[in-house]
């Protein structure tokens, strides 16, 4: 029989030895015995795996450490882990985090308070008001402003941080978001959106979804994205945009089904 967690986290990691707390998972599953965590090394070339590995062997039942051998991008890696955890073990929920905790474990695994009724996927988003700590470069705030309103636009529907890499679902959802690998290796979240519209429809994914304000985010250490990708970004987007379109047109209406 598979082992049985309420809650599988899928942590995506290339050349993350300096940037993994060791204290801060080891404390959230001493308190969370029911929740389980998958490190997905992508490809790392430096000590990355050993740090993983070490972790695994404090928390032998908690954690479980998949190794790509060739760096494949956080679409990849975060599809492997999903996919690879969907056939091992047996959770409700299962999503994904950056390796960094910008987003504490711990108020990530509150998004599954969210997942009750018609919501099947809740995601953290970095909306700056009152009650709230979002600590980040206002350069990098700007640019993703910029993006992130483009990237609404195209979806056509109100969504205020779609790159947030704080995401869960529920596991029979994941099976078909997951499936198919991505286009892009960084903007794949956009492509769970799509892949949330040709499933459900528009009008019905909307109610499907749910966007929680994260009350803590700090941003650490250097992105993994080159600056240069600011170039290619737009590229992606519109691969993105003409292959869904594509697909839509080919889909029956889900609304009927």
């Amino acid at each position: 029989m598979p082992t049985v967690f309420n809650t599988s986290i899928v942590i995506p990691c290339y050349n993350e030895e300096k940037g993994i707390s060791n204290s801060e998972y080891s404390n959230f599953l001493d308190n969370n015995p029911e929740a389980f965590i998958c490190f997905v090394n992508d490809g790392s070339k430096d000590n990355t795996l050993a740090v993983l590995n070490g972790l695994k062997e404090k928390h032998p039942t908690q954690i479980d450490v998949l190794s790509l051998e060739k760096n494949s991008g956080k679409a990849e890696a975060v599809r492997a882990g999903i996919n690879y955890c969907n056939q091992k073990f047996q959770h409700q929920y299962i999503g994904y985090l950056d390796a960094d905790l910008a987003t504490t474990l711990e108020e990530f695994i509150d998004l599954r308070n969210y997942l009750q009724d018609e919501i099947v996927f809740s995601f953290g988003s970095r909306i700056r008001k009152i009650g709230s700590t979002i600590e980040r470069e206002n350069s990098r705030f700007l640019i993703g402003r910029v993006v992130a309103t483009f990237i609404s636009n195209i979806l056509d529907i109100k969504v205020y941080d779609t790159q947030c890499g704080s995401k869960l679902f529920t596991k029979e959802i994941s099976e078909e978001l997951f499936e198919k690998e991505f286009i892009s290796r960084w903007l794949f979240d956009v492509e769970i959106f799509y892949r949330m519209i040709h499933r459900f429809g528009k009008e019905k994914a909307i109610k499907k979804m749910l966007e929680v304000p994260l009350k803590l985010w700090v941003e650490k250490g250097d992105s993994k994205v080159k600056l240069t990708y600011g170039f290619k970004l737009w590229f992606d987007l519109f691969e993105i945009q003409r292959k869904y379109k594509k697909i839509a047109k080919n889909l029956p209406n889900p609304n009927l089904q």
